[in-house]
């Protein structure tokens, strides 16, 4: 039985459970003296019983797919000839790899040998074997649960605190696992990252000044020793971001003021909506405006002045993107702002300041952490582009403040670093770590000096 028919028939049993649970609670209501009703509605009982059926058998699927591979690869792997079993790891593994290909019927059986066939077919039966127990322990253990659920009601069972605590166990378990998932990611890239600065000096990379990290891959290679200097990327990265927010921040927050206070129901309604579909295009389309609009267009007007400019600028993919993060500002501001109770706009204007005055002394201030909030996320969607940035302000890590210059950011660089056929442990690809790593310790200050900023602003507010 497939994975989706077997998840289809416990939902069955997941809504008979259910149905069986709240009929009895209902037919019990009806009949019952008042000191012997149930104590929650009846639903309440058909969700405690539904719980009973879903959890043991979704344990029995999670464990079931969690070691699954690895018992059947261990079984595969001891009906294989000593010759092969002695193989180096590496190659072993790519044998047990052709094996579940043939199994699964992802490789052509004509291009096997004997050996590889015979396991492959081993393989397919397990795996056949292990999907139909797999089924039969599912469904038995749903309906062992919903058995046991059905005999555990009593008029005094406390089924809405159950339920109600079972779902709080849910939301903890998922709120675990996110945090875990992050505590997973940050400390992998500081895991790989301490590899590249076991490699490469951190004070090289922190403060090196020439980027280029091609190195030789064998000893008897010629080529780059390489140099790890990150200060042109982050320069790239934080003038790029610089200039999309000169021109996200600015529109977007106006546009957010002008489409909660004064626009009109019938212009907002038009209005919003048509700025919004600027977050739907995406980023591959702004790419191709900014390499054949935006780029072309300022080299012309700045040669018009006497000025050079490169064919691929930051100004060009700084204003693009910018355009790009305009409706996350407005959107988030927009909200925010509207949510500023209208009591305190009332209160404002009745003692005697004008419109703008209250936006500015009253509404602005008490949106503020909300407004920032949005800045933040800009930032980190300028920080976080890469497509706007490898088309129209090109690959080159040069060191300047010149909008007008080709430059590099850490994203692109991440990419091309981890693009192709690389050697995992050599310094060019470890560095793709440490870039991300200096990125998300920058991105982690960035959100301390916003929070401190948010903090004393609404204290001086309140």
């Amino acid at each position: 039985m497939t994975i989706s028919l077997l998840i289809l028939s416990i939902f069955i049993l997941v809504a008979l459970g259910y149905t069986m649970g709240r009929g009895w609670a209902s037919k019990l209501s009806r009949e019952a003296e008042d000191k012997d009703r149930p104590h929650s509605l009846p639903r309440y009982y058909g969700y405690l019983v539904a719980l009973w059926t879903a959890i043991p058998a979704l344990l029995v699927i999670v464990c079931w797919l969690l070691f699954e591979s690895t018992i059947l690869t261990s079984l595969v792997s001891r009906q294989l000839p000593q010759e092969v079993q002695t193989l180096p790891e590496g190659e072993l593994k790519l044998v047990i790899n052709d094996i579940k290909n043939l199994a699964v019927g992802n490789i052509s059986s004509s291009n096997a040998d004997a050996v590889r066939l015979a396991a492959a077919e081993h393989f397919s039966s397990l795996l056949n074997k292990s999907r139909w127990a797999r089924s039969i322990l599912a469904i038995a253990a749903a309906l062992l649960g919903m058995l046991y659920g059905l005999r555990s009601l009593h008029p005094a069972t406390r089924a809405r605190v159950l339920v109600e605590k079972a779902i709080m166990f849910f939301l903890i378990a998922c709120s675990s696992l996110a945090i875990l998932t992050t505590v997973g990611i940050v400390f992998s890239v500081l895991f790989e990252s301490l590899r590249f600065f076991g490699k490469v000096p951190f004070s090289e990379f922190a403060f090196g000044l020439h980027w280029s990290p091609q190195t030789a891959i064998r000893a008897d290679q010629v080529g780059s020793s390489g140099s790890f200097g990150a200060v042109p990327i982050f320069a790239g990265t934080l003038l790029i971001s610089a200039i999309a927010m000169l021109v996200a921040v600015p529109f977007g927050l106006m546009s957010a003021i002008y489409l909660a206070e004064y626009a009109s129901p019938t212009v907002r309604a038009w209005a919003k909506p048509l700025l919004e579909i600027l977050a739907g295009i995406p980023t591959v389309v702004y790419g191709f405006f900014a390499a054949l609009t935006m780029a072309p267009f300022i080299r012309t007007i700045g040669e018009a002045v006497g000025l050079t400019v490169a064919s691929e600028s930051a100004l060009a993919a700084g204003l693009v993107m910018g355009i790009m993060i305009i409706p996350f500002v407005s959107s988030l501001s927009d909200d925010v702002i509207t949510a500023v109770p209208q009591a305190m706009r009332d209160g404002s204007l009745g003692l005697g300041a004008t419109k703008s005055e209250t936006i500015k002394k009253v509404v602005i201030p008490a949106a503020l952490p909300g407004i920032v909030g949005g800045v933040l996320l800009a930032v980190s969607r300028a920080i976080g582009e890469t497509m706007i940035v490898v088309m129209a302000a090109g690959l080159a890590a040069n060191l300047t403040i010149n909008p007008l210059e080709a430059v590099t950011t850490v994203t692109v660089q991440i990419v091309t670093l981890l693009t192709g056929d690389q050697a995992f442990d050599s310094p060019k690809t470890l560095a793709a770590f440490a870039l991300g790593l200096m990125l998300f310790v920058t991105t982690l200050i960035l959100n301390i000096i916003a929070l401190r900023t948010v903090r004393k602003y609404r204290e001086q507010y309140e």
